[in-house]
């Protein structure tokens, strides 16, 4: 049904379209002129500023895609102009340091305001907006209603829009593949709104502006509560419930409070003075946090349950999958987050002036100067070639099992479904400009691992797979080995750590993940609530953020419900003291 459906959206909207071929193209790529210009924005008149009473009327006129300048409108922006996302630094630039991908402000290839709005008119305003679904996005932002703002420049407006449906959209802002692009309704016919680049845009505006200030709750209840975990969950979960009035403690296992935002996700993609500015708000707002503190290891679980009202864990799913072929314990064969992790504290050592030579020998991981080969896609083996890449390594290959995605959707891939296509994500792109290939290999699968004397790796051997009914198969005879000092597995992660579900005697899924019903997110175990990675398996930091929000939204009814009943409980035994003062006996 949905691809009839689909089908046929697609089929009036062209038939739309090509009624108005004469004024308007919709297929960039076919334009005899592009509205985009050599700096790499949409064209403008600049004499054709106009004296007015109106703010739109100083707007410089934008070239559209049937090559004339006019005023910027949005009732027909998504035909009028391209999409045209502001992109990132250039790769020869951005390789040569740690910081972000994004351009900073006053940078050349940061757009304009001017450029901001286009973007924002070509927001359709559609009946059925898909992005804010469950096909887009996860925590279903309210986009349509904050495009249109910033296309009206409402920038305070447009931040309490996106803060109603997301408590850190400068994370996913920065992180997030944007799911909502990919069920845009302007994708069906021509390329998605960008989304993503108008979300960064937005808070990273309020912020600056200083509309981004703490809200400190009006009233307390009483309750309290222990967050297990201080990842986008946990944090989610603690500023919904700190909002509604309980008391709250986060404790972070780690020395520092993000959990992957802070030592998973690379500097290159969310520069940690992001994460920490975020967390200095959530204290100012009247959280707690607590580093260094390993539930189930120095804090005694149970002890942590019986202080508190209730307990929320967001643990994340931090145990990774391992590729259990011969030579798997050579030395220079690594997990992806031992790999980021060790880079990022690294880094953050450096800057206070912390680093000890002998933390560096005994813990940093180097690619430097070696032949480096990444064992997984997704954006965490993306995320290990970028790192690689800044510490100058000698190559890097990266493999994975299945084939090269088509370059655009398959029949079994339809809108609004995220699109399976090939992609050049800013790890390709940099390989691409430092070594003049892509450095991903399809269809191969790892044999075995080649060490030297000394015990390290120094070569492994592949095979060519092919995809079956049953799974992938290896094809006998093309095996072919590939040079290689580090090697990082980056293949996903399989379940939570399971010290703390045992300590709590927790009940978990066929996949070992903590047992709750989505929706509901009570554990087996009564006051205990699990949230995030740990409960839904791997999945996107956006993902996170909504888990987060909805173990918030369980834990906060079984808080005031306890508070009831212990409240209706003392005034019943009060009042039966009362009248126990009354009886002829006393």
């Amino acid at each position: 049904v949905s691809v009839s459906v689909s089908v046929s959206v697609s089929s009036a909207v062209t038939r739309s379209l090509s009624t108005n071929a004469a004024t308007t193209t919709t297929d960039s790529d076919s334009d005899s002129e592009t509205p985009i210009g050599a700096d790499g924005r949409h064209e403008v008149v600049v004499e054709a500023w106009r004296e007015g009473i109106y703010e739109h009327d100083n707007e410089p006129r934008v070239k559209r895609r049937d090559g004339s300048y006019q005023s910027i409108e949005k009732l027909r922006g998504f035909l009028n102009y391209q999409r045209n996302p502001e992109p990132y630094r250039p790769p020869m630039e951005r390789v040569m340091d740690w910081g972000e991908l994004n351009p900073p402000e006053g940078h050349e290839k940061e757009h304009t305001g001017v450029e901001r709005k286009v973007q924002a008119a070509r927001c359709m305003d559609c009946g059925t907006p898909f992005c804010q679904t469950h096909t887009g996005c996860p925590v279903n932002n309210l986009i349509p209603e904050w495009n249109n703002l910033v296309y009206n420049g409402q920038w305070s407006e447009a931040i309490d829009r996106l803060h109603k449906t997301n408590n850190f959209p400068e994370f996913t802002g920065r992180v997030c593949p944007a799911p909502c692009e990919g069920s845009c309704v302007a994708g069906l016919v021509d390329s998605p709104v960008t989304i993503k680049n108008i979300e960064y845009a937005i808070v990273d505006r309020a912020w600056r502006d200083g509309l981004i200030t703490p809200r400190i709750p009006n009233e307390r209840t009483g309750m309290t509560v222990a967050v297990v975990g201080s990842g986008p969950a946990g944090l989610a979960a603690a500023d919904q419930l700190n909002q509604k009035g309980h008391k709250v403690t986060v404790y972070e296992r780690a020395d520092r409070i993000g959990g992957l935002l802070m030592y998973g996700i690379p500097n290159m993609k969310l520069e940690k003075e992001t994460v920490d500015r975020r967390v200095n708000l959530l204290k100012e707002e009247g959280i707690e946090f607590v580093t260094n503190a390993d539930i189930g290891n120095n804090v005694d679980v149970n002890e942590l349950r019986s202080n508190y009202d209730a307990l929320c864990l967001c643990l994340g799913s931090t145990k990774p999958r391992d590729l259990p072929v011969p030579g798997r314990q050579l030395k220079g064969v690594h997990f992806a987050m031992e790999f980021l992790t060790k880079n990022q504290k690294r880094l953050l050592l450096t800057k206070e002036g912390k680093l000890e030579s002998k933390w560096e020998i005994d813990n940093f991981i180097t690619a430097a100067g070696k032949d480096v080969i990444v064992i997984g896609g997704g954006d965490t083996g993306t995320d290990c070639i970028g790192t690689s890449m800044r510490h100058r390594c000698k190559s890097v290959t990266n493999f994975e099992l299945m084939p090269q995605p088509p370059p655009e959707r398959a029949l079994d891939n339809p809108w609004p479904q995220w699109p399976r296509v090939f992609g050049v994500d800013y790890g390709h792109a940099e390989v691409q400009a430092v070594f003049g290939k892509d450095p991903r290999v399809y269809s191969v699968m790892t044999k075995e691992f080649i060490g030297d004397e000394d015990g390290n790796v120094k070569a492994l051997v592949t095979q060519d797979v092919e995809i079956t009914p049953k799974g992938p198969k290896a094809i006998q005879g093309s095996e072919k080995e590939w040079p290689a000092d580090l090697v990082v597995l980056s293949m996903g992660f399989v379940s939570p750590e399971d010290y703390i579900i045992n300590d709590l005697s927790l009940d978990v899924d066929q996949r070992n993940n903590i047992h709750a019903v989505y929706g509901d997110f009570r554990t087996s175990v009564e006051g205990v609530f699990a949230g995030g990675d740990c409960r839904r398996g791997q999945s996107l930091v956006v993902w996170a953020i909504n888990e987060g929000r909805g173990v918030a939204e369980a834990a906060d009814q079984y808080l005031l419900q306890k508070r009831f009943d212990e409240t209706t409980s003392a005034n019943t035994v009060g009042a039966f003291a009362n009248l126990s003062s009354l009886s002829p006996n006393a």
